[in-house]
């Protein structure tokens, strides 16, 4: 009985620690500040991502807050959580492209859907909050894999036509996502869906969420697709800014 408590009371101070943290902390930072070994603090890390109370950047990268801990985020106003500090996002994008809006959050399982805004029309109108979907062949996944927020899958699979897709490729189209800042999916979750996102980061400059929009490929066309981005790129910036976040703390971090 007394070894199970320490280790909760081990685990408790690693979860104090990342979540006080201003950004992300390596494991052997954690362990250099609790005074753990590494290879219990790694064990210990490892059972709170199971649990989603943490995550790792990256196989073995720094470990910051998990999707468990963000769903109630709060950050430069104490009593708002980011739901609430999401709708005038949310609200601004669905009246200027009157297509789905959706806040999504990384956890181990894949992307979760919080909130939404409905498009008018009657063709791609579906409500995505509480689904989980993949990473790889969605746009808010994609963002996630772009920026760390999540590991690439072992396996690459197409959803609409079961192909397996060369990691190689992953990569490459990665690349192109973080270099012009938000990511695209067409017709891969599913035939005659496309969507664009765009990163939402928080205080320490981490990717703590994703705003994106969806509707019929045959209305989201390439054209329309780069008229939107940068509306979505503006309120993804300012919701990061509502959590914290500022330019100069993304360039101190690189």
């Amino acid at each position: 009985m007394a070894q199970g408590t320490q280790a909760i009371d081990r685990a408790a101070q690693l979860l104090v620690h990342v979540v006080e943290s201003r950004r992300p902390l390596a494991v052997g930072e954690l362990a250099e500040t609790t005074g753990l070994p590494k290879s219990t603090t790694s064990r210990l890390v490892g059972a709170l991502e199971r649990q989603g109370l943490l995550q790792r950047l990256g196989d073995r990268g720094a470990v910051r807050p998990g999707p468990a801990l963000l769903r109630f985020a709060q950050r430069s106003v104490p009593e708002e959580s980011l739901l609430e500090l999401s709708a005038a996002a949310l609200e601004r994008l669905a009246a200027e492209s009157g297509e789905t809006i959706n806040l999504a959050i990384p956890t181990p399982l894949g992307v979760d859907h919080l909130a939404q805004r409905d498009s008018p029309y009657f063709v791609g109108v579906a409500n995505w909050v509480g689904r989980r979907v993949p990473t790889h062949c969605t746009a808010n996944g994609k963002v996630f894999l772009a920026w760390g927020a999540m590991r690439i899958p072992a396996r690459l699979e197409r959803l609409t036509d079961r192909t397996i897709v060369e990691p190689k490729r992953l990569d490459t189209e990665l690349a192109g996502v973080r270099s012009r800042g938000f990511a695209t999916a067409v017709d891969e979750l599913e035939l005659g869906l496309s969507a664009l996102a765009a990163p939402v980061r928080g205080a320490a400059g981490e990717v703590v969420a994703a705003l994106s929009i969806s509707a019929p490929t045959l209305r989201l066309a390439p054209a329309r697709i780069e008229r939107l981005a940068p509306v979505l790129l503006e309120q993804a910036g300012m919701l990061s800014a509502r959590l914290g976040h500022h330019d100069d703390v993304e360039r101190g971090a690189a």
